[in-house]
């Protein structure tokens, strides 16, 4: 795992931003990465518009009772790299909420799979929602889960046009 800084951002230090914008000032060290990252071993690898790709680090701490990495891990990993595709495409003053997400598992995770890549793209972004697609897969390829999620995007409270959530 790369060396990173973990808290939160204060909300004026990223009011101004775009999501992308946000991201990348994460992965720059900028801003810090969520806590969650650092106590589930994954961060952001790259961003760009409407993509994101994740890195994570399955571990024997992870393990359930049948001695597989467990399902909540690899969720917890694709819902981030889901949301962030989403979080990509904000506009200042824009957040997120996510409606609902699906997530498919095709073979178990060990600790020996090493490294995983999780990936998450934007299918569409429309005015109030936007749907992303995402896939779990080790260095070689080999695809472990995939995801789907649709997200309400709605004016931050406070901020931004439109109405806040009430």
């Amino acid at each position: 795992m790369p060396a990173l800084r973990f808290g939160l951002a204060r909300p004026e230090d990223v009011a101004a931003l775009t999501g992308l914008e946000q991201l990348e000032a994460i992965l720059r060290g900028d801003l810090p990465a969520p806590p969650m990252a650092a106590t589930l071993s994954f961060w952001i690898e790259s961003v760009g518009e409407g993509s994101v790709e994740f890195r994570g680090e399955p571990e024997a701490g992870f393990l359930n009772p049948m001695g597989t990495v467990h399902g909540g891990w690899a969720m917890t990993l694709l819902d981030s790299a889901l949301g962030c595709a989403v979080h990509s495409t904000l506009r200042p003053g824009e957040t997120y909420a996510s409606l609902g997400t699906e997530v498919k598992f095709l073979r178990p995770l060990l600790p020996s799979t090493g490294q995983i890549r999780c990936t998450g793209t934007i299918v569409s972004r429309g005015r109030r929602t936007a749907t992303a697609e995402g896939r779990l897969t080790d260095l070689a390829g080999r695809i472990y889960a995939s995801g789907t999620t649709t997200c309400f995007i709605q004016a931050a409270e406070g901020r931004g046009t439109g109405t806040p959530p009430g």
